[in-house]
């Protein structure tokens, strides 16, 4: 029985009606691309800056998709869309740095998302010990990495990061991206 001694009727799925309440029906089409998005953007990310030390200078690019792989080895990844024109220019490097980036870095997290001829103007940073790729001012942690592999996924492209170097701040809050908008944790 559910609240108020009503009967809980199980679904084909096993769960109860009572679980879907508040929940939208079960979509049809899982290939709508609207439909996707707006689904998986219930799901919270953290908000990163891939960069990589190039011959022509520094670059980066803002990722969402980002994630620890393994422990042992040290291993993470992320998913840059194969529409990138930094990727191949931090794939060709064949070394990145990941930077977290902290809750009053909006504007690090814009420029880096957008096209620009130059997103390292004007911002400090220094050479992560591996790679030499930019470390951003002010991030909450950074991760240095080899390129460990490059695998085809949808639109995008999945990199591995084989771990080199990393470090982290004392305190701060990390900036969240959250239903289409760039979020606070309070």
């Amino acid at each position: 029985m559910g609240e108020n001694g009503a009967v809980e009727t199980p679904t084909a799925a096993g769960r109860s009606d009572a679980a879907l309440d508040g929940v939208a029906p079960p979509a049809e089409d899982a290939t709508d691309a609207l439909l996707f998005r707006g689904v998986l953007g219930q799901f919270p990310t953290g908000v990163t800056v891939v960069t990589a030390n190039t011959p022509d200078g520094p670059v980066g690019l803002a990722v969402g998709s980002f994630t620890s792989v393994s422990l042992d080895p040290p291993l993470v990844g992320f998913l840059p869309a194969q529409t990138s024109t930094s990727w191949p220019l931090i794939r060709d490097s064949g070394a990145f740095c990941v930077n977290v980036l902290a809750e009053d870095q909006q504007d690090l997290a814009r420029a880096f998302a957008t096209p620009a001829t130059d997103r390292f103007s004007g911002r400090s940073w220094t050479a992560a010990p591996h790679s030499g790729a930019p470390i951003l001012d002010g991030v909450l942690a950074w991760i240095d990495c080899d390129v460990a592999g490059v695998s085809e996924a949808g639109d995008h492209h999945f990199v591995l990061g084989k771990v080199r170097a990393l470090g982290a701040a004392t305190d701060g809050n990390p900036l969240v991206f959250f239903r289409g908008a760039y979020r606070a944790l309070s």
